[in-house]
């Protein structure tokens, strides 16, 4: 095994998933913290810079998701990338997670093999938006200062508001933005404008995204509204 990779923090209370988790990311060359308590966790939190957390909904005293909310509450630690370990699968669960500002969610059973891939991609997220010129999400790419976005280096033509509204989605994938809240960010102050426009901008960015790319990243969820996320 090999150390002083990424750091990654586990907090997991079963101690044959903190095992085995611990033993496949050493192997990878990652360097694992454990934790086994929400409150264990967040300590470690205050004493060590991590690179990524691991972390479990289902936790003696504090529950997983108030963890996720302290995380992206500190000062210091809001931009770790946080993986939400879960049985739960539901729709609605999913976006709870989501919604206290988690960066991944896996349900269990899960194979090593996919959590070892959304490790990585986690990293790379948080390595890219170290940059405010450029971010990235799966094979997306937004150059910020070029005004300039790609699908597996193909080039994507968007208009002014599809590159915002992509922009938002970018700089927070997974999280799920409602008609409201995308008028908000991508509109501004804009007056005259309605939450069918959000819906006719998205079909554009959809349509544009769909010209290179057989990937349906703009995923439409009732009731809620829009998320940029990977089909599984």
């Amino acid at each position: 095994m090999s150390f002083g990779g990424p750091k990654i923090l586990i907090v997991e209370d079963e101690p044959s998933q903190l095992e085995l988790l611990s033993y496949n990311l050493s192997v990878e060359g990652y360097e694992v913290l454990k934790a086994e308590t929400g409150e264990e966790g967040l300590l470690i939190l205050q004493e060590q810079e991590v690179d990524l957390v691991l972390l479990d909904w289902m936790l003696p005293e504090i529950s997983g998701l108030e963890v996720c909310r302290q995380i992206k509450r500190g000062k210091t630690t809001k931009a770790t990338p946080v993986i939400m370990l879960t049985a739960r699968g539901e729709e609605e669960d999913k976006v709870r997670g989501l919604d206290t500002g988690a960066d991944d969610y896996i349900v269990k059973p899960y194979s090593i093999k996919e959590l070892l891939a959304r490790v990585r991609a986690g990293l790379r997220r948080k390595s890219a938006s170290g940059s405010t010129d450029v971010l990235i999400y799966d094979l997306l790419s937004m150059d910020l200062v070029r005004h300039k976005t790609t699908i597996a280096e193909k080039p994507i033509h968007l208009g002014p508001l599809e590159f915002r509204l992509l922009k938002v989605f970018m700089e927070a994938p997974g999280r799920v933005w409602s008609r409201e809240q995308l008028l908000d960010r991508v509109w501004r102050d804009s007056l005259d404008v309605d939450t069918r426009t959000v819906d006719v901008h998205i079909g554009r960015l959809r349509k544009q995204l769909n010209k290179v790319s057989d990937i349906d990243y703009v995923r439409t969820v009732r009731g809620f509204g829009y998320s940029l996320d990977k089909p599984s």
